[in-house]
């Protein structure tokens, strides 16, 4: 998108795009967001399901609007997330008295995606936490061919998250962020598990706050504000409470899934034959 000339000074064709995956809440949409904002591009965000319409046609027609789209704004990335509900393996018998709603959808897609000319500007850019049930054409070179695992965060991903989620709170001596994002307790955690995480500790604060002696006789005489700064800090104690209730959303099992997936995909496998072989693997 940046440097188009080169791309054709070297004679290269312009990729279709990527496909994100990796466990949920790992911030792949936001990451998709970034990537358009970094490259100057419009940006048209696409949900798997809100494509699909048991009126024959309507979901095609859909699907044409959205490129047409895209090419009168280039250029342009498009992203759908929740691809698996877009695209699920033709003939699963998924589609069950709905015209094969979801078949006709992936043949679309797979018509505008191969359209070179037509998609001139246009780059796809896909997210998905159930690679396995994309289908099998997509997945292939020259479409979305290109996979890019996002993983769960390092203890220093944990550390800027936290940051960037607490960048609004008054916070006190007893927190630190450092020590939190290597707490053993963290290990596993996503993007989303770690937000929540905030969210208890700050609900945490408010349980404290409605216990107080003063918040009832408060309530009766009609004061919105009466409690000082102090007692709306985020102290240790608060983010201890916040441990008991927030748990890792994405299971081990889960988490060894999508690293041997990536793992194949490194030794040179394709997207399909990595997925056979990590479901091989968990199974055996």
């Amino acid at each position: 998108i940046t440097y188009p000339e080169r791309y054709k000074l070297l004679g290269l064709e312009v990729p279709a795009g990527a496909l994100f995956f990796g466990p949920p809440g790992c911030g792949k949409t936001l990451l998709a967001k970034a990537l358009a904002n970094h490259s100057g591009a419009n940006f048209i965000s696409v949900k798997g399901p809100e494509l699909l319409n048991m009126y024959f046609g309507e979901s095609e027609s859909k699907v044409r609007q959205v490129f047409s789209r895209a090419r009168a704004s280039a250029p342009c990335v498009i992203f759908f997330d929740e691809l698996d509900a877009l695209c699920p393996r033709r003939g699963s018998g998924g589609d069950s008295g709905g015209g094969n709603v979801s078949e006709r959808v992936v043949n679309q897609l797979l018509t505008e995606l191969d359209g070179l000319e037509t998609r001139r500007d246009v780059y796809i850019v896909a997210a998905t936490n159930r690679l396995e049930l994309i289908d099998d054409a997509m997945l292939r070179p020259g479409r979305l061919g290109k996979l890019l695992y996002v993983p769960l965060p390092t203890p220093s991903d944990r550390y800027s998250i936290l940051n960037a989620l607490v960048r609004k709170m008054e916070l006190d001596e007893s927190v630190s962020i450092k020590e939190i994002a290597n707490d053993s307790r963290t290990d596993g955690y996503s993007g989303a598990d770690l937000s929540s995480l905030v969210r208890e500790a700050s609900m945490a604060i408010m349980a404290e706050w409605r216990s107080r002696e003063d918040f009832g006789a408060a309530r009766k005489e009609g004061k919105k504000s009466f409690a000082s700064e102090a007692y709306l800090k985020l102290c240790h104690r608060h983010f201890e409470a916040a441990f008991k209730k927030v748990r890792a959303s994405v299971t081990k099992k889960d988490r060894i899934r999508y690293d041997l997936i990536q793992k194949f995909l490194n030794e040179g496998n394709s997207a399909v034959e990595s997925i056979r072989a990590a479901d091989s693997k968990l199974i055996g």
